[in-house]
């Protein structure tokens, strides 16, 4: 019989609100997170181009099952349309496919903005992350490929110019889930006739997470340097670094809260449920979570004044 082998790394679990710099591809920051850490487990809330900075959240061991709840919340996003040219990525790394001498007036570019506000139909980039009988656009799109990307349903809800000039204006816009900023200068830019892509993009906000959060790799990096071990014989100190891990619970604020006593706490991480007591506390709900002295115990439906887990915490 074969024994499982050890886990690596510390079952530390939260939150990391990483500014992303630009060139650092979202993989590529959660291996890093993930080392500094020397976490036992990490993914991230939502991928951020490398041409892209900004607010990427990493999920570290147990906030990884909380992950759907950050990548369902709304996002912030200040960008930079450079009008005159379309190219194949919609952005600055591909080549041009499309250009064009005109240029918009911001009141033509006022006038096209409510198209682009609400619900609205959009057309992912050929250079993305959708799956297309199987395989990513973007692995078919580096092989020649043109696919058929069938347009989705997004939520936009505003849009507003920030700066404009003659040949470049940046906006700033709040979206739902899987809206592309790509798709949206691509698209402005054949409305107004005169073509563009995105220049330069940065995510400012990932609800319920805001810049307040943001913190740098070199802040982690200098953090964890300063808990290196004094000789071979000593252990690293993560105590420095740790500080800046947000509690799992804030991806759940979205969630009715429910306190419970630690013997409850017990029994849910059980899986069984349990009397949801106290006079706020709601009758009915699909979904709820579940605290014991501010620590999240569990997720899961309130039925008939029965909390009933469905994803227990260890930590």
């Amino acid at each position: 019989m074969s024994r499982r082998g050890k886990k690596k790394g510390r079952p530390v679990s939260g939150w990391l609100v990483l500014d992303k710099p630009v060139g650092m591809g979202s993989t590529e920051a959660v291996s890093k997170i993930k080392w500094l850490f020397n976490a036992e487990k990490a993914g991230h809330a939502g991928t951020l181009d490398p041409l892209a900075s900004g607010m990427l959240p990493i999920a570290l061991g147990e906030a990884t099952k909380t992950v759907p709840y950050v990548m369902d919340g709304a996002k912030v996003y200040r960008f930079a349309v450079s009008w005159g040219e379309e190219r194949s990525t919609d952005d600055l790394e591909g080549p041009v496919t499309k250009s064009s001498d005109k240029r918009p007036s911001e009141d033509e570019i006022r006038a096209i903005m409510p198209n682009y506000t609400g619900v609205i139909m959009q057309t992912p980039p050929q250079f993305s992350a959708i799956k297309i009988a199987g395989e990513r656009a973007y692995d078919l799109a580096r092989e020649g490929e043109t696919v058929d990307i069938p347009a989705r349903e997004v939520e936009i809800g505003r849009l507003d110019i920030v700066e404009n000039s003659t040949d470049r204006t940046v906006f700033e816009i709040e979206c739902g889930k899987g809206t592309y900023v790509r798709s949206l200068a691509r698209d402005m830019g054949r409305d107004l006739g005169c073509f563009g892509h995105i220049s330069e993009l940065r995510r400012t906000e990932v609800d319920p997470f805001t810049a307040e959060d943001f913190v740098t790799i070199a802040e982690l990096e200098a953090a964890r340097a300063a808990g290196q071990p004094d000789g071979e014989e000593g252990s690293w100190d993560f105590t420095a670094i740790d500080e800046f891990v947000v509690d799992t619970a804030a991806a759940l604020d979205c969630l009715p809260q429910v306190a419970v006593t630690d013997e409850a706490a017990n029994k849910i991480r059980l899986g069984n449920p349990v009397i949801v007591r106290g006079r706020d506390a709601p009758v009915e709900a699909e979904e709820a979570c579940a605290t014991a002295r501010g620590r999240l115990v569990a997720i899961g439906a309130i039925e008939q004044g029965m909390f009933k887990p469905k994803r227990v915490f260890t930590a």
